[in-house]
């Protein structure tokens, strides 16, 4: 078994959101079954008693649990269940070297390994156990909800399918083989650099500044990640961004391939004006598609909202918070 790794975690809040005072928080750390130690916050309903429903939270893809996923466990633990958003591997304040590469596989992993850990805690009933993935997280929730039968129930918000994009671009924009080819050859290209350079270049995060005919998309990022509304020190998407190759692996993965052989319940929610929202339409079609059990399966689509506004709200105040507390409440009953 892994040994946990020494993480120097940060004691104070630091978080882009203001802390309840009706939760308890404090960190803690598990490993994956690839021994990296992963870094979390914990939050606890101050009324709490016996054995509670239990939820972790990750994403969004280039984030820290101090932005998006620790506002929605901080929210769900104080509507009554024990949460954890965790940093994923080689990011944050979570172990894995090299720092800031992804992977299908560990990032699913570290999904399935957050349930390893909420499973042994005395005041977690381990057969109520659910997961919030959130936008390129949401993808990889729904493949660890089709690979790990211990999954009560999954939500994916303002999701993206990390495979599909890497490997055909925005909107399909770059689905042809000439197409995926020429990324290939950057990117092997790219790896020659890195190992005679000894490190890794970065991709560079969002945009910044802002050219005024980028797309509404990249305004919307810019917006979230680069001013005081989300910027995290520890964020790759607020600073360097990615390693250049570090999501080489989605291109030939797709993670949604067994989708539609997911039992437990799965609410997929998404902002009817956001970029993304082909992503959530066309993985609940795919999810559904010859699938048994869709009674427990939901399409959210949010009127109005952009990409981002389900991150923290946004002006609109758009995250269905009760929607999601209710969901829950019947599926980790």
């Amino acid at each position: 078994m892994a040994l946990l790794q020494e993480l120097n975690l940060t004691k104070e809040w630091d978080k882009t959101f203001p802390k309840s005072d009706k939760v308890a928080h404090s960190k803690v750390t598990f490993h994956n079954r690839y021994g990296i130690t992963l870094a979390a916050d914990l939050y606890v309903p101050n009324d709490a008693a016996g054995k509670l429903p239990a939820i972790a939270v990750c994403g969004p893809f280039g984030a820290v649990k101090e932005q998006a996923s620790g506002f929605y466990a901080q929210t769900m633990a104080e509507r009554g269940f024990l949460t954890i958003a965790f940093d994923p591997s080689y990011t944050g304040e979570s172990g894995g070297e090299p720092r800031y590469m992804a992977s299908p596989d560990i990032n699913t992993e570290d999904f399935q390994a957050a349930v390893d850990f909420l499973s042994l805690q005395d005041n977690v009933d381990p057969e109520k156990i659910g997961i919030i993935g959130i936008c390129g997280w949401g993808g990889m929730a729904l493949n660890a909800a089709a690979l790990d039968t211990r999954i009560k129930a999954t939500v994916a918000s303002t999701m993206y399918d990390m495979t599909r994009v890497n490997a055909k671009g925005y909107f399909d924009a770059e689905d042809s083989a000439d197409a995926r080819y020429a990324k290939r050859q950057a990117l092997n290209a790219q790896r020659i650099i890195d190992y005679k350079a000894g490190s890794y270049a970065l991709s560079g995060g969002v945009v910044d500044p802002v050219p005024e005919d980028a797309p509404f998309f990249v305004k919307d990022y810019h917006n979230y990640y680069k001013t005081s509304r989300g910027y995290h020190a520890r964020s790759l998407n607020s600073n360097g961004g990615w390693n250049v190759i570090g999501c080489m692996s989605f291109m030939n993965q797709p993670i949604l391939q067994y989708s539609n052989e997911i039992r437990s319940a799965v609410l997929i929610m998404h902002g009817e004006k956001a970029h993304s929202c082909y992503f959530s339409r066309d993985a609940y079609a795919a999810m559904i598609k010859d699938n048994p059990r869709t009674d427990n399966k939901e399409l959210l689509i949010i009127p109005g909202a952009v990409h981002t506004d389900l991150y923290d709200g946004g002006s609109k105040d758009a995250i269905p918070f009760d929607k999601l507390e209710s969901f829950f409440c019947t599926y980790l009953k």
